[in-house]
């Protein structure tokens, strides 16, 4: 028995594509320390309603000459420093993770401009399996830490 050979690549095709994880992006904001700041932070929850773990592994934007992950550790004395965190953020399947000031979150090295309150900022998030997800995501300099946003985002 032969199969089509139109039929054998796209079963191939299937087989090889990965299930995409279902990820949403919940209350994000972005800021920065002051206004002639070079470097700024955006934060948000993530959440993997797929049935497949995920993992965030990188974050693009035209706002900085760099886009990374960081997040906060303590050393020995218990002084928090923030670090590049290479292999990203897992997100469990049915799970969230949050991105927050003094944890995890997207930072900007070396804006190309200012972070003005009230604007927006273009953000690609690359996933291992749900691929990028591009998100316009507000510039908030009022917020304080662990405020919610007023009226909810989602994407």
């Amino acid at each position: 028995m032969s199969l089509n050979p139109l039929f054998a690549a796209a079963a191939a095709l299937v087989l090889a594509t990965p299930a995409l994880a279902d990820i949403e992006i919940v209350d994000a904001y972005a800021r920065a320390a002051m206004a002639n700041a070079k470097s700024g932070a955006a934060f948000m929850e993530i959440h993997n309603t797929g049935s497949e773990d995920d993992r965030l592994v990188g974050a693009a934007s035209d706002i900085a000459a760099r886009v990374e992950l960081h997040t906060h550790i303590g050393d020995a004395n218990g002084v928090m420093q923030m670090v590049q965190v290479e292999e990203g953020f897992p997100i469990p399947a049915g799970s969230t993770h949050m991105l927050q000031r003094g944890g995890d979150h997207v930072m900007f090295m070396g804006l190309t401009g200012p972070m003005n309150d009230g604007e927006t900022v273009t953000v690609t998030l690359s996933f291992e399996k749900a691929g990028d997800i591009t998100v316009e995501i507000p510039v908030d300099l009022q917020r304080q830490p662990g405020q919610p946003m007023q009226h909810g985002m989602s994407n």
